[in-house]
């Protein structure tokens, strides 16, 4: 199947994917943030350059986006119909990485966390902020694993593509 954008534009739309400072990864940091929890951002000398980082409690959080991390049971996990041989070999790598670099942390003594896009998309973000507050404060290793926001097979909501690019949903009718 033929892209539906030329090469140039869809060069432009992937330059435009952010690798930090996300849309769910500042909605976790503001949450995180207003329970007096302080943490430093984005450490290049820890493996994998976590998202946040919390000295004081030895912990570092990542929040992975569930398309590009392939978040299990995730309906937001889904694989591109084009070019397949291309996609699976880059979130194998993706899956890959992000585990040598928890390994690496755990035995470095870092306590870890993962959060996912979906778990921080509407209500469901405060509870995983305040799920993570309560791990931070403890001495578990590793936070629990936390569900997918809905499960598999669910629909995805409607999506359009706006003016530059970006996705936006679209609203139901009245």
């Amino acid at each position: 199947m033929t892209d539906i954008v030329d090469r140039q534009t869809r060069s432009r739309m992937m330059r435009g994917i952010r690798h930090k400072d996300t849309a769910p990864e500042r909605r976790l940091r503001s949450l995180l943030f207003a329970q007096g929890l302080r943490f430093r951002l984005h450490r290049r000398d820890l493996p994998g350059s976590p998202d946040l980082v919390f000295p004081g409690h030895r912990a570092v959080i990542f929040v992975h986006g569930c398309f590009w991390h392939r978040h299990p049971g995730c309906r937001f996990a889904t694989t591109p119909a084009t070019n397949e041989g291309f996609w699976a070999a880059k979130f194998a790598a993706n899956v890959e990485r992000d585990r040598h670099a928890l390994d690496t942390l755990q035995r470095m003594g870092w306590r870890i966390g993962v959060v996912w896009e979906c778990q921080l998309r509407g209500e469901r973000a405060a509870t995983t902020a305040i799920e993570v507050g309560v791990w931070l404060r403890s001495l578990t290793p590793r936070l629990p694993e936390l569900p997918p926001a809905e499960p598999t097979g669910a629909p995805a909501p409607p999506r359009r593509v706006g003016a530059r690019g970006t996705a936006a949903l679209r609203c139901p009718p009245a």
